[in-house]
C-alpha cells in the first residue's frame, strides 16, 4: 500500500450562494385615467436587468382576476425573459408621498424563508398580490399625489458559484490611473505644449494628448505644427476645451457636464448646453469614448419638444448611439412629435431624417403587426402633414 505523500498540499473550494439584488422606480402617472381599463388589463413598466435576467412591474388599476380582486389594485413582477426554474427573492413598496416615509412594503428580504426563494418556471411567470392595495382606501391615500403613484421594486436573483482559488486574498483597489494623469495636468508638471483658447492657456503634454485622441496624434507626430510649443484653439471655448481636457486625462466628465438634469435644459438651449458642445469636440477630435458619456448624458433631455432638434446634432456629430434613441422615441410619440416646432424645422432642413423616422416606425410596426396599414398611414402624415390626432403618445415616466 502506498503511503499519501506528506509534502501535498491540502487543495480546497467553497461554494457561495448569494443574491444579485437590482431595483427599479416605476411612476404611474394619470392613475385616474388607467382607471376601468378592465379586469386583467394591465400597464407595465420598462423591462429591467437583473442577475442576467429581464423583469417588469405589472399594475393592474382594476384588479387581476375578478373573483378575487375587483375591489384592489393589484402589483406582480414578472419575469420578462427566457429562463427556466429562476429563483429569487422580490420586494414591492408603495411609496408614501407626503414624505412621512409610512411606506407600503411587502419584502423577502427581511423575514424567515420557511420554503426558500420564490422558483420563476418559465418567461411570463410572475410574483405579487392581488389584493395589493383596496382600492378606495388607495384613492384617499397619501400613497397618491398629483393622479401620480410610484412603485419601488427591488428583485434579488438567486446565484451559486463555486470558489476554487485559496480562501486567503488581498483585496485590489479600483485603477487610480485616472487620478495620477489628473495631477500631472493640473500641476503642469513636464507639460511640452500650451493651447491659447481665446486667450486663455492651457499646459498639456504631447504624448497624453497624442494617446488619447487621432487628431493630436496626426498633428504632433506627422504635422508641420509637431515642433510648435503654442497652439492656438479657435474652434472651442474655453471651458469646453478644459472639460475635454478633464476627459482626456481622467476619462471622466467634470461636474459641470454630470450635475446637468433632464428638468433644466430647454429645447432652446439644448445646442449651447456644455454637454452639447462637448460631444461635437469629442466628434471633431476623435475621443469617441467622450462622445458616448456625453450622448447617455443628453438621452435624459430627449422629450416630445426637443427630441428633433437633438436627433439633428447626433446625426451632425456621427453620435450613431443617441441618433437610434432619439429614432426610437420619435416613432414611438410620431404624432405629438410631428406638431413641435423642432419638427417642423426638421422637416425643412433634413428631409433625409424625417425619411429615418419613417423607417424606424416602419420597422417597430413590423414588430408588432404584419398588416402594414398603419405604416401607409404614417406614409401619409409625414408627407402631407395629415392629421394626428388618433395616435397615443407613450409617456415617459
Amino acid at each position: 500500500m502506498t503511503e499519501p505523500n506528506p509534502l501535498v498540499s491540502p487543495t480546497s473550494s467553497r461554494s457561495v450562494t448569494e443574491t444579485v439584488n437590482g431595483s427599479h422606480k416605476f411612476v404611474i402617472q394619470g392613475y385616474s385615467l388607467a382607471k376601468g381599463m378592465g379586469v386583467g388589463k394591465h400597464i407595465a413598466s420598462d423591462n429591467f436587468t437583473v442577475g442576467g435576467y429581464q423583469w417588469a412591474i405589472y399594475f393592474y388599476p382594476d384588479g387581476k382576476n375578478p373573483e378575487d380582486s375587483s375591489a384592489h389594485v393589484s402589483v406582480f413582477i414578472a419575469l420578462a425573459s427566457e429562463g427556466t426554474d429562476v429563483r429569487a427573492l422580490f420586494e414591492l413598496t408603495l411609496v408614501d408621498q407626503s414624505g412621512k416615509g409610512k411606506h407600503k412594503v411587502h419584502s423577502h428580504f427581511d423575514r424567515s424563508l420557511e420554503s426558500g426563494p420564490y422558483t420563476l418556471k418559465y418567461r411570463g411567470s410572475m410574483w405579487g398580490y392581488k389584493r395589493f392595495f383596496r382600492r378606495a382606501m388607495l384613492e384617499t391615500s397619501d400613497y397618491l399625489k398629483d393622479d401620480c403613484l410610484k412603485i419601488n421594486c427591488t428583485v434579488g436573483v438567486v446565484v451559486s458559484a463555486t470558489d476554487c482559488s485559496q480562501l486567503n486574498s488581498i483585496q485590489v483597489p479600483e485603477s487610480d490611473i485616472g487620478a495620477h494623469f489628473g495631477m500631472m495636468l493640473d500641476n503642469m508638471e513636464g507639460s511640452d505644449v500650451i493651447f491659447n483658447v481665446a486667450g486663455e492657456k492651457f499646459h498639456a503634454h504631447k504624448l497624453v494628448l497624442s494617446a488619447r485622441s487621432p487628431f493630436f496624434r496626426s498633428k504632433f507626430f506627422d504635422g508641420v505644427e509637431k515642433d510648435e510649443k503654442e497652439i492656438v484653439i479657435s474652434d472651442l471655448e474655453p471651458k469646453v476645451f478644459k472639460a475635454m481636457l478633464h476627459f482626456v486625462y481622467r476619462d471622466t466628465l467634470t461636474e459641470d457636464v454630470n450635475m446637468v438634469t433632464s428638468s433644466s435644459s430647454l429645447v432652446s438651449s439644448i445646442s449651447e448646453t456644455l454637454t452639447t458642445k462637448l460631444l461635437a469636440a469629442a466628434d471633431r477630435y476623435g475621443l469617441d469614448r467622450l462622445k458616448l458619456m456625453c450622448g447617455s448624458h443628453l438621452c435624459k433631455d430627449i422629450s416630445v419638444n426637443s427630441v428633433a432638434s437633438i436627433l439633428t446634432m447626433a446625426d451632425c456629430h456621427h453620435a450613431t448611439e443617441l441618433k437610434a434613441v432619439c429614432l426610437k422615441f420619435a416613432a414611438e410619440n410620431l404624432a405629438a412629435v410631428m406638431v413641435s416646432d423642432g419638427f417642423a424645422n426638421l422637416k425643412e432642413n433634413c428631409p433625409l431624417l424625417q425619411s429615418e423616422i419613417l423607417k424606424t416606425v416602419a420597422g417597430c410596426e413590423e414588430d408588432c403587426s404584419s398588416g402594414g396599414g398603419k405604416s401607409r398611414s404614417v406614409w401619409a402624415q409625414l408627407s402631407d402633414g395629415g392629421d394626428t390626432n388618433d395616435r397615443r403618445v407613450r409617456q415617459r415616466t
